[in-house]
């Protein structure tokens, strides 16, 4: 027993119909038909399958919101090859799937989509009988991008000053100027982590605003100053590069080392230099010298029935003078 097939055009009808629906927002709409979402700048594909016959020699036509002329083919001739009367609005930003007219299937690519480009989109087929029509719905939602040639008041691009170098590295500093609305100003490193900074300083005048934020940064690499101003969807942003000496980060840690050890060593000399006093104090030692060459000292406890002895070392040796005589010195007894 055979399974039922579909023939090659069925399938590729079904085929291209299941990837339209997966390569754009498209969602129910009402009951006149279907709704594309698409975001500002992308391409949108307008399905139009309501017939399974070959259109490579029929005629179909595409109108935005009933008046613009978008998109219209008859028999081979259409808008992308000679035929006048498109919007300018559209002009060559539509396109249509020559490979699949035999299939039946009229869907339109507009590219490059602009948020003027939202309305309600109808596929008509006036030679068919019955004539038949298919409405669609396209929102194209704005995104944040540099509209700074197409609204005054939008940002220019900021101006970035490298304005020191200190033992903590590079003082960045970014300046925005005549923006409305008030913008929102930010440091960013190479990879979009937003960097601390300081408080930013706004002034206003004549309805622009006028922004100053400074940060630091202690490492090579690229910082952003990005601009964004959410409620015209504007975003601006300008970039520089920043190399941190290492000769710079060595002589930072350099110094921070001498003073931890410059500080060990005060506290090191000056715990040496308290110890003989302080035993001397408690009459724990007893040091005698004689003079000359001074052999192997001998050390000797003058009390042994002390819970603490106190101890005597003794230097003793003969040392001639010239004459030829000895001299012993009588011992410094400290009691």
């Amino acid at each position: 027993m055979s399974g039922f097939k579909l023939p090659p055009t069925a399938l590729e009808s079904l085929f291209l119909g299941l990837c339209l629906l997966m390569s754009v927002g498209m969602i129910p709409g009402n009951d006149n038909g279907v709704k594309v979402v698409v975001e500002e700048d992308s391409d949108a594909v307008l399905p139009c399958l309501i017939t399974k016959e070959d259109l490579t020699g029929k005629l179909f036509d595409w109108k935005k919101d009933g008046q613009k002329e978008v998109f219209l083919y008859d028999s081979g001739l259409h808008y992308n090859n000679g035929r006048t009367g498109q919007d300018e609005q559209f002009k060559g930003r539509v396109s249509h799937f020559q490979d699949q007219l035999m299939n039946g299937n009229a869907s339109i690519k507009i590219h490059n989509t602009k948020v003027t480009d939202s309305g309600n989109y109808s596929c008509i087929f006036p030679r068919l009988q019955p004539r038949q029509t298919f409405n669609i719905q396209l929102v194209v939602e704005r995104i944040l991008k540099d509209r700074s040639g197409e609204i005054p008041a939008a940002s220019p691009e900021p101006y970035i000053t490298i304005l020191d170098e200190t033992e903590d590295g590079s003082l960045l500093q970014c300046k925005v100027r005549g923006a409305s609305p008030e913008p929102k100003v930010e440091w960013q490193d190479s990879s979009g982590n937003i960097l601390p900074a300081e408080e930013p300083q706004v002034s206003e005048r004549g309805g622009r605003y006028y922004v100053t934020i400074n940060t630091t940064v202690t490492k090579t690499g690229r910082y952003r100053c990005v601009v964004t101003q959410e409620e015209i969807s504007h975003h601006t942003s300008a970039e520089t590069f920043v190399f941190i000496s290492e000769k710079l980060v060595k002589d930072r840690t350099t110094k921070v080392d001498f003073g931890w050890l410059f500080l060990a060593f005060v506290l090191g000399a000056a715990v040496l230099a308290a110890v003989p006093f302080g035993l001397r104090a408690t009459k724990r030692i007893t040091v005698c010298f004689n003079q000359g060459a001074a052999p192997e000292p001998t050390t000797t406890s003058n009390d042994l029935t002390k819970d603490i002895p106190l101890l005597q070392v003794g230097v003793t040796g003969d040392h001639q003078n010239e004459n030829g005589s000895s001299k012993v010195p009588p011992e410094i007894v400290d009691v």
